[in-house]
């Protein structure tokens, strides 16, 4: 592998802001706020690296094409460009005269899409076809209509249209490439060049792997260009094309953006927008102090609660204010009056889009010509449809906003609809744009505002802050290359912030490319459905990236491995036997207390105790609060039945109002109200108590002391006298708070409980007598002790990372779905597919066992239309409500 840094510069334009302000008031007479400072020249330099397999031929005139390390094309030009290249686009082209694969890695609008129509117009001077592939339906028909305009042989093929499908060029996504590689299709022995765009998809959990077997399964004599948004690991990436095809594949890498992007946070239900990363990619730390002061300065509640427990307010509230009128609209507003439209504005939820672009009724951005022209566009656009379609809700519904310059776009839209919101962007007569992180994804459409109603989003595990690669990728729609002098963005959050989740959100490194492959049923299918049997199952499992990336980490494990070892011998294991049985009673002690006290917080045995002034425990996960004092006791709703059993559990339903000593810096609050994500104090903090609402299953102990709190806990100082008196009982039993007995308190008198409670007073005396726990120095050696349990375990499971071989884990996993087919009729004993194998091969976008069986189910074949539309209907609500709590 080398590396070459290229040495090839020119100046950007030197950019000024508008207004000496870096942090101000948004209302409707003021301007955005900028930065005084000028943004300095930058050099639109790039990196270059080559993975070269072993034996590679390099013999190439290096007058024409300069070397492996340095490319340079000195012949004629395929295609020529009216503007002149970036040194990274130079590069790229040269890699691609050389006949050699090439990734380019470069900030959205940096002008990708030139490479890869120089490698379309190269095949088709050499009379080869050439696939261009997209994650999206959406982006494949805008590279068809672009594609169309300036090559005159373009086809398309997605799920939805077919069009010319014998051309030179064909546009697909990525699913219909894997298709015709899985049927052996002629039309790819013709195939020069397939051009991946946005490949860094191909971590996505439930598609990348369509990624990973379109590359696996193609021939080693096509060359690929793959596009993607700027990525840690792109050099690993190439050296697993390299290593796979026995190909050389070149990277070229930029983070040079062409248009430089201010980043601004609105705090919602304030009045202030902060500038926090000027265009120079500064972070002022400053203004992200003012902002911060925002959320202090709002009141918190009568109980003295700092944040929003069952109280909090729900998602439709978001982003509005006391007054009812959306900040949304305050800021799509502003952002029109002082002219920084076309702007878009990404929600994390098609309702939200809904909802924020119906919330825009009183604003019109368009004049009477361009409300002219939208309407017969539209009208053109609905008549392929037949009468009836015309007038469901989901269209007529869509003219009088777009009439307005405003529209919707994701993906539960109908597609002609989609196709309709996307020409009519381009053409400037859509000026507020409402749409999902989809819109992001590859399609060339960029605004000059880009606003986040939301820095979290749901990913199908938790509610999460949005990646930096994520953040990239959409804020890289802010600033149209050549019209605009910069890009904004504004950031809309409704809680306080550490500084460094937004810093490394907005300036962090993208995250790298993990291999997300997974064998699936489709997968297994359509291999046991070749009939040259060229690809088998083990060989995708063994040229996988992810196999890739797990060999190529097995140095550094072993090396992990050697240095904890080092590390283990060097600690003193002298008197080992007495430290491992004086540690085995402390950890079978904490099972017993945990085991009891499960028993013990029972709602109908604990809610008798939990009465105001109570000291109790708290314990979540591995964060230990410590004692707390119970405030009230309050029962959530019953729970939906969309629930999951886990989550409307009886003991579920309480939640106990505790005053816990929290960090006075991890209070935050929100638009309508304050919320709390608190945590506790850190080492030498002073902090403050707070109610907290704690779930009753967190609670590790209950206490026989109680204390008496005064009825109004809003004055700091009474919280701080609660504090003071805890601290005080602290003193006052060193070895601890005295708690209440379940058998001789509480009068609990379970026979598997009184049997758990002599256990536990067995192991106490055992502990007690225990040598090491009178010894001086027994806190010294326990803790030595600990650190090598902790050693040796984390040395035994890189150990069996190391055994667990990835190919067996595979292997398992396809014997375990084959037996899954056999038993439902896919194929046979002999593992010859059948006829609900040959269905399955072909359904690609859902799953398709499931499909499968509905189909050759007969009851369901008896149903009329309307009852068979009611069942998919109810089987895509159920999915819906399943993913919120998969």
């Amino acid at each position: 592998m080398e590396e070459v840094e290229n040495s090839s510069k020119r100046k950007a334009p030197e950019l000024s802001s508008e207004d000496n302000s870096s942090a101000a008031v948004l209302d409707e007479q003021q301007s955005l706020p900028g930065s005084t400072a000028k943004r300095p020249n930058l050099a639109r330099s790039c990196i270059h690296e080559v993975a070269v397999p072993n034996g590679y031929d390099l013999s190439k005139d290096e007058a024409v094409h300069g070397t492996l390390s340095n490319p340079a094309f000195n012949g004629e030009m395929a295609k020529t460009y009216p503007f002149q290249l970036d040194p990274f686009q130079s590069i790229s082209i040269a890699c691609l005269e050389r006949n050699e694969s090439v990734l380019v890695s470069a900030h959205t609008s940096a002008g990708k899409t030139a490479i890869a129509e120089y490698a379309i117009a190269m095949s088709f001077r050499d009379k080869q076809r050439v696939i261009y592939t997209s994650p999206l339906k959406a982006l494949s028909n805008q590279k068809y209509r672009e594609l169309s305009q300036e090559f005159s042989d373009v086809g398309l093929m997605t799920g939805d249209v077919t069009l010319q499908p014998n051309a030179t060029c064909l546009v697909m996504t990525t699913e219909i490439l894997r298709a015709m590689l899985y049927r052996g299709s002629e039309v790819i022995k013709e195939v020069g060049w397939v051009i991946f765009d946005e490949i860094h998809y191909m971590k996505d959990r439930e598609r990348g792997v369509v990624w990973e077997e379109s590359i696996v399964f193609l021939p080693p004599a096509i060359k690929m260009v793959f596009l993607s948004a700027t990525m840690s690991n792109a050099t690993e990436f190439a050296e697993w094309i390299c290593n796979l095809h026995k190909q050389p594949c070149h990277v070229v890498y930029t983070d040079f953006r062409p248009t430089p992007l201010q980043h601004y946070v609105f705090p919602i239900g304030g009045s202030g927008l902060y500038l926090v990363v000027d265009e120079n990619g500064q972070f002022r730390e400053d203004n992200f102090l003012k902002l911060q002061d925002t959320f202090a300065k709002q009141p918190s509640q009568p109980d003295g609660r700092k944040g929003g427990g069952p109280k909090a307010s729900g998602r439709i509230a978001k982003g509005g204010n006391a007054s009812g009128t959306s900040d949304i609209y305050r800021i799509v507003k502003m952002i029109m009056d002082r002219k920084f439209q076309p702007v878009i504005i990404f929600s994390f939820s098609r309702r939200e889009c809904e909802h924020h672009a119906m919330s825009m009724s009183k604003l019109d951005f368009n004049t009477q010509e361009e409300k002219d022209n939208i309407e017969q566009v539209f009208r053109s656009a609905i008549f392929c449809l037949s009468e009836e379609d015309r007038g469901l809700p989901a269209i007529e519904l869509m003219l009088p906003l777009l009439k307005r310059g405003i529209a919707v776009h994701h993906s539960g839209l109908l597609p002609l609809i989609k196709e309709l919101v996307e020409l009519l962007f381009q053409e400037g007569l859509v000026k507020a744009l409402f749409a999902t992180e989809t819109f992001a994804m590859g399609l060339n459409m960029p605004a000059k505002t880009v606003v986040f109603t939301s820095v979290k989003k749901w990913d199908g595990d938790s509610n999460r802050y949005i990646a930096s690669g994520e953040y990239i990728q959409m804020s890289g729609r802010a600033g149209r290359r050549g019209m605009d002098a910069r890009g904004i963005c504004v950031i809309m959050i409704d809680e306080k912030m550490e500084m460094s989740v937004i810093k490394d959100m907005v300036l962090g490194k993208p995250a790298p490319l993990i291999s997300t492959f997974r064998l699936s049923y489709y997968t297994i299918l359509n291999l046991l459905s070749r009939a040259e049997g060229q690809f088998t199952a083990e060989h995708v499992i063994r040229n996988s990236f992810h196999q890739f990336q797990y060999e190529k980490a097995l140095p550094e494990v072993i090396q992990k491995i050697t240095k904890l070892e080092n590390e283990a011998t060097l600690l003193d294991s002298s008197g080992e036997n007495d430290l491992a049985e004086y540690h085995k009673l402390g950890l079978d002690i904490s099972e017993l207390e945990k085991k009891i006290m499960s028993e013990m917080i029972r709602p109908e045995r604990a809610l008798l105790y939990l009465v105001p002034g109570r000291l109790v425990k708290v314990r979540d996960g591995s964060t230990d609060w410590g004692w707390g004092v119970v405030v009230n006791v309050v029962k959530k709703p019953p729970a939906s039945s969309t629930l999951p059993p886990a989550l409307s559990a009886p003991r579920n339903n309480y939640i106990v109002d505790t005053l816990l000593h929290c960090s006075s810096s991890s209070s935050e609050n929100g638009a309508n109200g304050p919320r709390s994500k608190p945590c506790p104090p850190r080492q030498g903090e002073k902090g403050e108590m707070h109610v907290v609402p704690v779930p009753l299953p967190l609670l590790s102990g209950l206490s026989s002391v109680r204390i008496s709190i005064p009825t109004d806990l809003r004055p700091p100082e009474a919280r701080q006298n609660i504090l003071f008196a805890v601290q005080e009982l602290g003193k006052r039993y060193p070895q601890g708070l005295p708690k209440l007995h379940p058998i001789t308190d509480m009068g609990i008198e379970e026979p598997e409980l009184v049997d758990l409670v002599h256990k536990l007073d067995g192991l106490e005396q055992k502990l007690c007598s225990h040598p090491l726990n009178k010894s001086d120095q027994s806190e010294q050696q326990l803790s030595w002790y600990q650190r090598k349990a902790e050693l040796n375990h984390e040395i035994q499971q890189l150990k069996s990372k190391m055994r667990d071989s990835q190919l067996q884990k595979f292997r398992d996993e396809l014997k375990n779905r084959s037996r899954v087919l056999k038993m439902l009729g896919h194929i046979d004993t002999d593992g010859v597919l059948q006829l609900k194998g040959r269905a399955a091969c072909l359904i690609d976008t859902g799953d398709e066992l499931l499909i499968t069986e509905l189909m050759f189910n007969v009851h369901l074949m008896n149903l009329i239309t309307i009852k068979l539309l009611l069942l998919l209907a109810a089987l895509y609500r159920v999915r819906s409500q399943v993913s919120k709590y998969a």
